[in-house]
């Protein structure tokens, strides 16, 4: 239990007792109380082992004794018995773009709604537009809400998945009747999103029982939802299925290439292997009657005169043209990356100093660092004025000559208007390294005006880097309306990188377009967007994204060497 974990926490008990209709003092405390845990700069561990967190100014006695619970224990018996109190039905509302707790409150007090489906069956009857604080308008972005709640509903991130995923996996590896062992599915596709989790397991037959138990007696199975001969489903307490199919193991590699997909891609592997007179299924790849032997999936591909294929690409979207020729390209790894530019410290809504972030780039390995935080026109998350930008550069420049064996950039994240400027001057605008250029308003224009907005920003000589270009938020926000492509060949012609937005929540640019830009000549760059020094450890789903959508260590800007980015970034004529 961190600082993170206990803010969370804090969190949601504010809102659970905003639901409850609670003291609206009480209710800020622990608001309040989650923001001065999350913004700690003393390690919160030692605060309670030292019995010191009564000096913390906000942190009153009772938001201390529960703290303390947290940490000593991990859990919080308030906070538990709070949970049932609440409907869970109800708690589910707040999912709903639009729905607060107060206004869930309202619903759940004056109209006894405690589902979405009640909510929605009062929307489609109108009952909300004489409710004080509603109206149609209100009753109408509810019902939005909904449509986009239902449409993303059983849906998980792919953090999500791999948090539990792996921890499954590794559970089971450690079982000596386990032989072999692999995620599958979506979540092996590294999919953005996934609806459930598969695994693939060999063992010896008489050890099958064993495994099962084991699977289902995990931590977290909220229940076994089936269980056969070679497979068991369980549904964990957060709400994913899991299934575990157990196989022999000379049948493994088989398994694993048929349950990992996509459809479409083993469709085409079939039709491929049928036409040279083989037989693929999850039991083997055949000749006539014969079974041919394979020691894992590299065979099976060989077999069919085929380079083999990572898992992420497997959607056929060319990848069995490629290796057929043998051109499918060599992906990155993470361990190509060599620094990053998308970072918020402190001095906008990041949670630690530059000083911290660059140390934590040094323990990374990263041979460079560029703080870029907000600007300006981002007053929600203390953008940047102008004399903060001059107090900033000189505590870089300060840095610089601390720590001279990493390149530290001044960057910015500066905001797209919505006439397509950005928001400083360009004598400002100048005194940075870097500028990325990002939407952080205005979500709601038509597609022509939207993509205009862009395209005008990426023509500003002092943008290097676009940033989220979608603006999408996973299972919360769809996509902006805009043409993407032509943005893509305006980057392109105007050497603007594009950024793979690596917070899981984002993911932003998709998969399905980095291809497009990289046979347009765009770098894309792989950024944390990172708000808190472990932030910079998502670039990993980033480089799942960069994979995923074709690209090799030379179509990404940071994995470039020092030189190089200030060449990069120095290239368009100002």
């Amino acid at each position: 239990m961190n600082k993170h974990d206990v803010s969370i926490i804090l969190e949601e008990i504010g809102t659970l007792l905003e639901l409850q209709g609670e003291n609206p003092f009480k209710v800020k405390a622990y608001y309040n109380g989650a923001r001065i845990i999350e913004l700690l700069e003393e390690d919160l561990v030692e605060l309670v082992k030292e019995n010191r967190l009564h000096e913390v100014k906000g942190i009153g006695k009772a938001l201390e004794e529960k703290i303390t619970e947290l940490i000593e224990t991990g859990a919080l018996e308030f906070y538990d018995k709070l949970k049932e109190e609440i409907p869970k039905e109800l708690q589910e509302i707040l999912k709903i773009q639009g729905i607060g707790p107060k206004k869930a409150r309202v619903l759940y007090k004056d109209l006894g709604i405690e589902t979405v489906e009640e909510l929605e069956e009062a929307c489609t009857q109108n009952r909300l537009v004489d409710i004080k604080g509603f109206g149609e308008k209100t009753q109408n972005k509810i019902l939005e809400g909904i449509k986009g709640y239902n449409s993303f509903r059983n849906q998980f991130l792919i953090s999500t998945g791999l948090s539990y995923g792996n921890f499954i996996h590794n559970k089971l590896k450690e079982l000596p009747q386990v032989q072999r062992i692999s995620l599958a599915g979506s979540i092996r596709r590294f999919k953005e999103v996934i609806k459930d989790i598969d695994i693939i397991v060999s063992c010896l037959e008489k050890d099958i029982d064993y495994v099962m138990d084991y699977f289902t007696s995990l931590e977290g199975v909220l229940k076994v939802t089936g269980r056969g001969k070679t497979k068991c489903s369980i549904t964990l307490d957060m709400g994913m299925n899991v299934d575990m199919r157990i196989v022999k193991d000379s049948e493994f590699p088989n398994a694993l290439q048929h349950f990992t997909g996509s459809k479409e891609h083993n469709t085409a592997l079939r039709h491929r292997a049928k036409q040279m007179g083989y037989k693929i299924n999850e039991y083997g790849i055949f000749k006539g009657d014969e079974i041919v032997p394979v020691k894992d999936e590299g065979d099976i591909y060989n077999i069919v005169k085929l380079e083999y294929i990572p898992p992420e690409l497997r959607e056929n979207n060319g990848e069995i043209e490629a290796a057929e020729l043998s051109n499918i390209p060599k992906l990155v790894e993470l361990s190509s990356i060599r620094g990053v530019f998308h970072v918020h410290s402190h001095f906008s809504d990041g949670r630690n100093s530059i000083e911290e972030l660059v140390k934590a780039a040094i323990d990374r390995g990263f041979k460079y660092i560029g703080i870029s935080d907000h600007s300006k026109s981002a007053i929600y998350a203390g953008g940047l004025k102008e004399q903060d930008i001059q107090r900033q550069h000189s505590e870089i420049e300060g840095l610089r000559r601390k720590y001279p064996n990493i390149e530290i950039f001044k960057g910015i994240e500066s905001d797209i208007l919505a006439d397509g400027s950005l928001d400083y001057r360009d004598d400002v605008l100048e005194t940075f390294d870097y500028v990325i250029a990002s939407i952080h308003s205005h979500f709601n224009m038509d597609s022509d005006t939207m993509t205009k907005r862009i395209i005008k920003a990426i023509k500003n000589p002092y943008t290097k880097i676009l940033g989220h270009a979608t603006g999408r938020l996973l299972l919360s926000r769809n996509a902006y309306d805009l043409d993407l492509k032509e943005i893509i060949d305006t980057c392109s012609k105007y050497r603007v990188a594009i950024e793979i937005n690596s917070n899981p929540h984002r993911l932003d640019l998709d998969w399905r377009m980095c291809k497009y830009a990289k046979e347009k000549g765009v770098k894309l760059v792989v950024e944390p967007d990172a708000h808190r020094v472990e932030g910079l450890d998502d670039i990993f789903y980033g480089i799942g994204v960069a994979r995923k959508g074709w690209l090799e260590a030379k179509d990404i800007l940071n994995t470039y060497d020092v030189e190089d980015i200030k060449s990069y970034f120095s290239s368009r004529d100002v």
